[in-house]
């Protein structure tokens, strides 16, 4: 996988990693994830295109202020990232939290957008995994540090080691068990609470997109999702799909959240002929330089 670059952008600091040349693609990762969750799909995906992944802000190795995390302050800091970056457009692909920031930064940005792609994505709909309506509740904060501390993540990243060794693991429990374990680090933990809170409450996702899809309408829009997702459930896709005239979905037998890590090779090919026979959205109106 590619080395971490950084930057920055504001007087905050900016990694990500960045691999190949050609059409650009930008890699947007999910709540408490990193740029190291596309491991698997980037050093393929960088043989055919520019491949950029950043940390977002808030997460692995980018700085964590304490500022504001909604969707829209993602879609402005990928922009201004972006222009950093000499990168005028690109295919935009979001995996869960990332999916929700793609969608707003197609919304307020969409002149950088030549297509979307979605993976297992946020702000389709309100169902969402219980586990993630408790940590957005109130005083979260106290417990956390509590149940997540160094001592025991320390020995679950061990244990994890050795079963990887003798070949028994499942490549969503580890995603999920490096999210759980960026929580151990304080100012992540508060990035991470801020994050969360500013789309999930306890009865689930509270914003949603359904409903300014239709302005996408003439982006080229892919969505693809595991069947066995029990974060987000693939019923969102198949509505998503509905609300996109034109889109097309790709559902992943027994996959769960993470069908780029779980199968990596299938979401390398389904992109590779996404972009092969999907035409760029070529609406470059308002442009500011």
């Amino acid at each position: 996988m590619s080395e971490m670059k950084y930057l920055d952008l504001h007087g905050e600091r900016v990694a990500y990693r960045e691999a190949g040349s050609g059409e650009a693609l930008l890699l947007i990762h999910g709540m408490a994830g990193s740029s190291a969750t596309w491991r698997a799909v980037l050093p393929q995906l960088s043989k055919k295109y520019r491949v950029v992944a950043p940390d977002l802000l808030g997460h692995g190795e980018s700085a964590k202020p304490r500022g504001d995390y909604s969707l829209g302050a993602f879609a402005v800091w990928l922009r201004d990232l972006l222009d950093e970056l000499g990168i005028a457009r690109a295919t935009v692909v979001g995996q869960s939290l990332g999916g929700g920031v793609a969608m707003q930064f197609i919304y307020q940005h969409r002149d950088y957008c030549e297509r979307l792609v979605l993976i297992s994505s946020g702000g389709l709909g309100p169902d969402l995994s219980w586990i993630l309506r408790i940590l957005s509740a109130p005083g979260v904060e106290l417990v956390l540090p509590v149940v997540a501390p160094r001592p025991v993540l320390s020995v679950g990243n061990k244990l994890g080691s050795l079963l990887m060794s003798a070949g028994i693991h499942s490549p969503q429990a580890g995603e999920m068990w490096k999210a759980y374990s960026s929580l151990s680090e304080g100012q992540t933990r508060q990035a991470f609470l801020r994050t969360l809170r500013s789309v999930v409450d306890y009865h689930g996702q509270a914003v949603s997109a359904l409903n300014r899809l239709h302005l996408s309408s003439g982006l080229p829009t892919l969505l693809i999702w595991g069947d066995q997702d029990r974060i987000i459930p693939v019923a969102h896709g198949y509505a998503a799909h509905d609300a996109v005239p034109g889109s097309r979905l790709e559902v992943l037998s027994g996959v769960g959240h993470f069908p780029h890590v779980e199968s990596p090779t299938a979401v390398v090919e389904i992109l590779d002929d996404f972009i092969a026979t999907a035409a760029p959205h070529a609406d470059l109106t308002n442009r500011k330089w």
